[in-house]
């Protein structure tokens, strides 16, 4: 397939509401594809569509236990409290500190529109409340807790241990 360019933050589209998928046609299979080979070009845990420039509500996620391809996603379950840094593709070179839940689930439909339902901890749903922010034109750095900060190569390998 093909890498897609990351939009950054500034980008208008990173701002906008995204629009349902009613069906899954063959340009967004290949949206569905392109994306995943960005995110795992771009060393990345999650990229939603906004992000390479396209308004609809697909997410996609890979924390190291393969990819989930989230079409129409929604919280449907979250409880606790976890708070860590965070980063973004579409914010380079940066990180904050952001709290999110330490669990949840989503509800989504997979790339055959089957409706499939996901449970995460750590990582994983810190990965899901952030990808589905950008669905709703919210960027993490809105929820940071004091400064970004330049990414230190220390902070990358602690994150990949992740």
């Amino acid at each position: 397939m093909a890498l897609r360019t990351i939009r950054t933050e500034g980008d208008e589209v990173l701002t906008k509401k995204c629009r349902m998928v009613t069906e899954m046609t063959p340009r967004l299979r290949e949206l569905v594809q392109d994306m995943l080979d960005t995110m795992y070009d771009a060393s990345g845990v999650g990229l939603a569509a906004p992000q390479v420039g396209v308004l609809r509500r697909i997410v996609v996620i890979d924390v190291g236990d393969g990819p989930l391809v989230l079409v129409n996603p929604e919280i449907v379950e979250q409880s606790g409290e976890q708070t860590g840094e965070e980063g973004c593709l579409s914010v380079p070179g940066m990180s904050g500190v952001v709290t999110r839940p330490q669990h949840v689930k989503v509800r989504a439909q997979n790339e055959d529109m089957e409706t499939v339902e996901y449970e995460g901890d750590d990582l994983l749903a810190r990965a899901f409340c952030h990808e589905l922010d950008h669905l709703e034109g919210r960027m993490y750095t809105s929820l940071v807790e004091g400064e970004l900060h330049e990414v230190t190569y220390s902070e990358e390998e602690d994150d990949a241990d992740e």
